[in-house]
């Protein structure tokens, strides 16, 4: 594993490039970004090295703003700016040594599940994609909120993102909101066991922190409406017990995706899927897919 950077709409990038063992040219890469407020080093480690183990390499990066890569504000969730990102880790994917810059595959989890979905319709080279947990509906979400916490929860959300926009309007540093918290406190995700299941798999550069404004832009993130335009195969991994993404909403999406979508579904939560046995057969199958289809 090596650090590198790249560049994203004039500011810095910073990544991870793992280097297939084989290390023999024409390589497959992968190229993994976490979910809303992850960064490259919040379990995703347990991806990254079975995929370099199986003669992949890999391109695992942060977002602007988040974990050791440049931007402001810091610790903003923006789905275009996130999307640009990706774009910008696949060019310089397909420039490093080695790699076939006809077999890239993306890789997401949760947030970056959807991100990967409308990133692989908007370029037609990309080989697939894997989709964990995928977070692909946000209005499905919001309707997921409303009926486990009542619709004052997304009030008070609403509330807090009119505080952070008016104070970047005046020029004021960020209001900011905890990323996941116990149920009933005033952050982003509250669904019980949530907090307990991020902590122990949180890197240095994690902080419990986001833009308060993201509240507001949940219902607006749609990757569902790309699943139709898909150009390659796409493994959805299904929590049917995910209290954050709706699973029905993956499960919609991957009809839309027709002959390319397959599917896995396993009973676990959001968060089960980065540590123990389950996150362990998550990768298997997805070991298995992408030696399906990157032949």
């Amino acid at each position: 594993m090596r650090n590198i950077s790249f560049t994203s709409h004039g500011t810095r990038c910073e990544a991870w490039h793992f280097t297939g063992v084989a290390a023999e040219p024409g390589r497959p890469c992968v190229v993994m970004a976490h979910g809303f407020g992850g960064t490259r080093d919040t379990g995703l480690l347990g991806y990254a090295g079975p995929f370099a183990a199986a003669g992949y390499d890999v391109l695992v990066f942060d977002y602007r703003s988040w974990g050791d890569s440049e931007g402001t504000p810091r610790q903003n969730v923006s789905c275009r700016r996130q999307r640009e990102d990706y774009h910008a880790a696949i060019d310089a994917a397909r420039r490093l040594p080695g790699v076939d810059p006809e077999r890239i595959a993306l890789w997401g989890t949760s947030y970056s599940g959807g991100h990967a979905v409308a990133v692989a319709a908007q370029d037609r080279r990309i080989a697939a994609v894997t989709a964990i947990t995928p977070a692909m509906d946000g209005a499905a979400t919001l309707a997921h909120v409303v009926r486990r916490a009542g619709p004052g929860t997304l009030a008070r959300l609403a509330g807090h993102g009119a505080i952070d926009l008016t104070r970047a309007a005046l020029g004021l540093a960020p209001h900011h909101l905890p990323i996941v918290g116990p149920p009933g406190s005033a952050a982003m995700m509250t669904s019980p066991g949530a907090l307990e299941a991020v902590v122990p798999v949180a890197g240095p550069t994690w902080r419990n922190e986001v833009c308060a404004r993201a509240a507001l832009a949940v219902g607006l993130n749609r990757p569902t409406t790309f699943a139709g335009r898909l150009p390659c195969p796409i493994l959805f991994q299904i929590g049917t017990r995910d209290s954050v993404a709706p699973p029905s909403a993956a499960r919609r999406a991957a009809a839309k995706a027709g002959r390319l979508a397959t599917i896995r579904e396993y009973p676990v939560d959001h968060f089960d899927v980065y540590d123990g046995p389950w996150q362990r057969r998550a990768v298997t199958d997805q070991l298995h897919f992408l030696a399906r289809v990157l032949r």
